[in-house]
Parts: structure tokens; sequence; C-alpha cells
């Protein structure tokens, strides 16, 4: 019921991600922390989310920024490794309080990052994809720290993980459909929109 539930909401968070440039890891990680812990959870999610991030810039690459890939890119690499790295070391309560705090507030990294980058004149296709490129090089950082460090646990939940990610891709592969078609003129709304919602979500979910 549980590999089910993870599939649906992967469905869903593909789609959302790749009409905003985030929202893999604000749907699925308050889902696998009920289950899982919120430690656990972190990098358990940063495997459906580093392959439909792969996916999804696979279909938009030629949009990419590289203006405001440079100027994201680096910094978020780093803070990415430094946080993976952080998630390795603190405690449980003090990780969940932390991720219900910040992922409360904007819907975690990839809403902070949407947020950054509106600050930037980029079209639907380039805004997206310039989020997706700079999503991967910080997954590229703190996805070999999760792995590293958790093996054996996310190895134990691979039927949730493989579950989360059919559900990913499905979701993404619609959601770029469904992004083309979204008129220039609305999408930057929708996409404040989605950092408010999925920041409640997961205040509501901390």
């Amino acid at each position: 019921m549980f590999d089910a539930l993870a599939l649906a909401a992967g469905v869903l968070a593909g789609a959302i991600a790749a009409i905003s440039g985030f929202g893999i890891g604000s749907v699925l990680t308050p889902l696998l922390a009920a289950h899982v812990g919120t430690k656990l959870a972190v990098g358990a999610v940063s495997i459906p989310h580093v392959i439909g991030t792969a996916v999804r810039f696979a279909s938009l690459r030629s949009h990419v920024d590289g203006r405001a890939f440079r100027r994201f890119g680096v910094l978020s690499a780093a803070g990415g490794l430094v946080g993976a790295l952080i998630n390795t070391r603190v405690k449980a309560p003090v990780a969940g309080a932390l991720s219900g705090v910040f992922g409360g507030m904007v819907g975690n990294q990839g809403g902070i990052r949407s947020a950054a980058l509106m600050g930037f004149d980029l079209t639907k296709e380039a805004f997206v994809a310039t989020a997706t490129a700079v999503a991967l090089v910080v997954d590229g950082a703190r996805v070999p720290v999760y792995v590293w460090t958790e093996w054996r646990a996310l190895a134990a939940l691979w039927p949730t993980l493989a579950a989360a990610t059919a559900g990913v891709l499905a979701g993404t592969i619609v959601g770029v459909r469904v992004l083309r078609r979204i008129p220039e003129r609305i999408f930057r709304t929708s996409v404040s929109v989605l950092v408010i919602v999925l920041g409640l979500y997961m205040l509501v979910h901390r």
C-alpha cells in the first residue's frame, strides 16, 4: 500500500517539477519521513530526485541560461555537499526540525532556487531548464554522500524507491508536455503559487 502511495506521489512530484523546476523533494520527503524518519528520507528521496532531474534536463537542456546557471551552480553544489555531510552526522530530531523550518517556509531548497531565479528575465523553458541544471549539479554533489553513508538502509527501501522513481519519471514526461502549453503570461504566477502551496504542505507535514 505504501509503495502505491509513493508511486502516486512520484507522479505528482515529477509533474510539478517539470512545470516549476522543483517539487520532487517537497512532495516525497514528507511522505517518506513519516514512514522511515527524516534523516533516511532525505537520502532516499535523492535517488528518484536525481533520476527525474536527469530526465528533465535531457528534455530541456538546450534552454539552459548560462549566465543564471553560473550564478547558482557552483555555490548550490557546495551547499548541497555541506548539507549532505551535515545530514549524515546530526541527530534525527535536529534534522527534522531544520527540515521542517526551512522546508515549511519555502518548499525546500528547490523552492528557494526557483524563487531566486524569478529575478532573471527567463522564458518558462529557460527557467525550468536552468533550475534543473543547477539541481543536477547539487545532486551530483550530495547523492554520493547519501549512498556511501546509508547504502544498507537505502537498499532495504528499494521497492519504495523503485515505485517513487517510476512515478517521478511518468510525471516528468507528462509535466514537460504541460509546461510547453502554459502561456508565458501566467507561468511565473503559477510557479509562485506552487512555492507557497508546497511550502505550506511541508510545514503541515514537518
